[in-house]
């Protein structure tokens, strides 16, 4: 079972790889060789200490096993190449599909660069001698397995548990987690590596090398010493971990193959249906309507929510990042700015969310206007309020008074042109994503846009940056010249340039859904 599963994902991904489909795995490849590369020749590093270059394998490696767990939540469930579901029917044990399926785990890129990043224990030990790089080649084999296991057992728990309501909850934790790991990339670099260096950081390694990622190099610097027996206890603890973690996989999918897919929760909704109707800020027309609808999948769509908020959250790190790092606080009073722009950088594919149940739009006589106009107001009504208080807030919170004529003409700039833009990329872009009625993995929403449509996609949130440019030459003129006055007329302009490039963008998207609409419902509504 083991090899036919492997060669299966042997023959998916060649078939996958096709045009542009290459071009993204061979960019992903060599970004990820590069930091393998990096944590690898980190054990030829030589210090007065040699428990020193120990200690940064150690740093190291957690941060590949974190990424493992991160990397899926931030692309969307990870490798789904094989899913469990399509097993379900078919006599196989348990214990041979989680083998078979863990094996199939290691074809593949990530596997390979995660090897490269391991071998670093070789290097590190081959210069104590042969047995130390025994040991390093033997812990860097494990680690791998390591990895895999643990990023595997912890997504199909997370596809388990947030097959309820509230449990979804804690994917948008997930996703604050990954949004905020750049800060965390940023403090180890500047400040604990070469803590670690100086041999000042001893809390911090002590933590580093009890996690079961540090203790391979924990081993190699035992091996050096010549304590081997304390390299046979990691050895049977690594191995006792990795079958306790089997096991678990094991449970997981078998859960995962048994139970039903992930739809949401309806709990009052058949009562509430009959009641009476609540009141709405929003008017009774069919754009109310539709904002209506789309605000509550907003809130209920879980892959809809994950993909609004991690985006929110980069805004939030990428300004936050100078206060963690030393370099100041400087963009942190446009915080604002950034969370908008960052608000429709992931979500412009609103119709590849929907999927085949565009054809409900479709067969509504002139509903394309309504359509567009409404999932522009709801959009618009999520972002909006979060960026305004923001921009109200945060310069006077850092002291940055001449902040606020630049927010309050770039926030609603960048509001109203990031609306059309959001339907813009959904009716000229749009991808098709993973069925949820088909995967109990709630994770699983990464579409393949391809390198072209990626292209194109940069190329429409470039409108947001072009969109900027009347409030950017009223502000620099204000204060070329001096003037407060002209310096605030940044905000009329903004707020006039924002309406009118709503409108316009947004008729643009309706007049294409109108006449493409059947093209785009083929598009969106294939099986992924």
């Amino acid at each position: 079972m083991v090899g036919v599963l492997v060669r299966m994902k042997l023959r998916v991904l060649g078939n996958s790889l096709r045009g542009t489909r290459v071009a993204g795995m061979i960019f992903g490849a060599l970004f990820g060789l590069l930091l393998a590369l990096g944590s690898m020749l980190t054990g030829l590093a030589r210090f007065d200490d040699p428990s020193t270059t120990a200690d940064l394998l150690a740093a190291l490696y957690a941060g590949w096993l974190v990424g493992w767990v991160l990397a899926p939540v931030a692309t969307g469930g990870g490798d789904e190449t094989l899913r469990p579901e399509h097993f379900a029917l078919l006599p196989i044990g348990r214990r041979k599909l989680a083998l078979g399926l863990l094996a199939a785990s290691f074809v593949g890129v990530p596997a390979l660069v995660s090897l490269v990043a391991f071998l670093g224990l070789v290097l590190y030990g081959q210069s104590f001698g042969a047995g130390p790089a025994l040991a390093g080649l033997v812990f860097a084999v494990l680690q791998l397995a390591l990895v895999v296991l643990f990023y595997r057992v912890v997504t199909a728990a997370l596809g388990a548990l947030l097959t309820s309501r509230k449990g979804k909850e804690l994917g948008i934790v997930l996703v604050a987690l990954t949004g905020f790991s750049g800060i965390g990339l940023s403090y180890v670099l500047n400040n604990l590596g070469p803590a670690i260096i100086a041999g000042q950081a001893d809390g911090f390694v002590s933590v580093v090398r009890i996690l079961p990622s540090g203790w391979g190099a924990v081993a190699v610097r035992r091996a050096a010493d010549g304590d081997w027996d304390i390299v046979l206890l990691l050895l049977a603890g690594m191995v006792v971990l990795l079958a306790a973690l089997i096991v678990a996989w094991g449970g997981l999918l078998a859960k995962r193959t048994t139970g039903a897919p992930s739809r949401g929760s309806s709990r009052g909704g058949k009562a509430k249906a009959f009641g009476p109707k609540r009141r709405s800020l929003l008017p009774d027309t069919p754009v109310g309507a539709v904002a209506r609808k789309e605000l509550r999948t907003w809130w209920r769509d879980t892959r809809r929510r994950v993909a609004l908020f991690s985006t929110l959250i980069i805004g939030v790190a990428l300004t936050a990042v100078p206060l963690f790092s030393g370099d100041g606080a400087t963009l942190v009073p446009f915080i604002s700015v950034y969370v908008v722009f960052f608000g429709c950088v992931q979500v412009g594919n609103l119709y590849g969310f929907d999927g085949s149940a565009l054809w409900h739009t479709l067969v509504v006589p002139g509903a394309e206007h309504a359509d567009v106009r409404g999932r522009q107001l709801a959009w618009a009504l999520i972002v909006g309020p979060l960026g305004l208080v923001l921009a109200a807030v945060m310069p006077g919170v850092m002291s940055a008074q001449y902040a606020y004529s630049w927010v309050f003409g770039l926030v609603p700039v960048t509001l109203g042109a990031g609306s059309g833009v959001l339907v813009l990329q959904s009716v000229f872009v749009a991808y098709p994503l993973p069925d949820p009625r088909r995967s109990n993995n709630p994770l699983s929403s990464g579409g393949r846009p391809g390198c072209s449509r990626t292209l194109l996609i940069f190329g429409i949130m470039m409108l947001l940056l072009v969109s900027a440019l009347p409030v950017v030459f009223v502000e620099v003129a204000g204060v070329v010249t001096d003037l407060p006055v002209l310096r605030w007329a940044g905000v009329p302009v903004g707020v006039v340039t924002g309406a009118v490039l709503a409108w316009w963008w947004g008729r643009i998207a309706a007049d294409r859904l109108r006449r493409r609409g059947p093209e785009l419902l083929q598009t969106v509504g294939k099986e992924w």
